[in-house]
């Protein structure tokens, strides 16, 4: 276990910070979804950390300060500040609960989308996420044409939910990426489908947040579990996202609130340096 490190001056102003890479949503290294962490003793300007996030080139780079209460927290893709992302969330709770020397059975991290808890459960880690039902709209008719393939129904929420029939479509789904950014609804697309082996399955596209496909995505279960669980009658869920890394969830819906269990694993650990005067930031 190691203790936390703030940054670290060595000269001329420049700064050292630890940084952590965790693939979330997984019991195997290189699948599930790859967050970078970045502990920092304070907050960088946002601008900094969009570089940061950009340079890192995964779908979420996640900061997090230490608070009175535990964490404070902010997520970012390579091109976006986001309101809410799972795996990162997923990941900065394995690197504080496993990593930091936190003899502890929970972290909360403060967000802008409210208080988001991690637990520990065994070998997986447990989530306490805001529920995000969506609404049956009217079929659109650039998503289909983005999508390749007309879903059966669609609803909103803050993303798109495409409803297909079967597993084998969604999986078969080859999207426009440049018409999928182009939608004026929604910030991503969810497409999914009632599962072969699992209760259901979901695949996520968000280029408008500089991500085609995003390999396992926990903000996306928000909307995925209440809908889901209403369809099939049951709250706790068994759900694959089958992007070509794939990843595995356990769910329920609890009303307002939804839990979302995964596991993680560690790929790196290092520092990276920042120079709040260097050319270009």
């Amino acid at each position: 276990m190691e203790q936390v490190i703030g940054p670290v001056r060595t000269g001329a102003g420049v700064t050292t910070h630890n940084i952590y890479q965790v693939d979330a949503f997984t019991s195997c290294l290189f699948g599930g979804n790859p967050a970078a962490i970045c502990i920092l003793d304070s907050w960088l300007d946002a601008e900094v950390m969009q570089d940061i996030a950009a340079e890192n080139n995964l779908s979420e780079t996640a900061f997090i300060v230490q608070s009175h209460s535990g964490y404070d927290l902010r997520w970012f893709t390579p091109k976006i500040e986001v309101d809410l992302c799972g795996h990162a969330t997923l990941a900065a709770g394995y690197v504080v609960l496993h990593l930091l020397g936190e003899n502890i059975d929970s972290v909360s991290f403060e967000t802008v989308s409210g208080t988001l808890t991690v637990r520990r459960d065994g070998e997986w880690l447990s989530m306490d996420f805001p529920s995000r039902a969506p609404t049956l709209v009217a079929a659109i008719e650039a998503l289909s044409d983005a999508l390749g393939k007309a879903p059966s129904e669609v609803h909103m929420s803050r993303d798109i939910l495409a409803l297909y029939d079967d597993e084998a479509t969604v999986q078969a789904l080859s999207p426009d990426f440049v018409k999928l950014a182009a939608l004026e609804e929604g910030l991503g697309v969810i497409a999914t489908a009632k599962g072969d082996t699992v209760d259901f399955v979901s695949r996520f596209f968000a280029p408008k947040a500089g991500i085609s496909e995003d390999p396992v995505t926990g903000s996306a279960h928000c909307t995925l579990v209440p809908f889901w669980s209403e369809r099939l009658g049951k709250p706790q869920l068994q759900a694959r996202q089958i992007s070509e890394r794939g990843g595995e969830l356990l769910c329920e819906h609890r009303g307002d609130r939804v839990t979302i269990k995964g596991q993680c694993r560690l790929f790196l650990k290092g520092t990276f340096e920042f120079e709040p005067h260097a050319p270009g930031l």
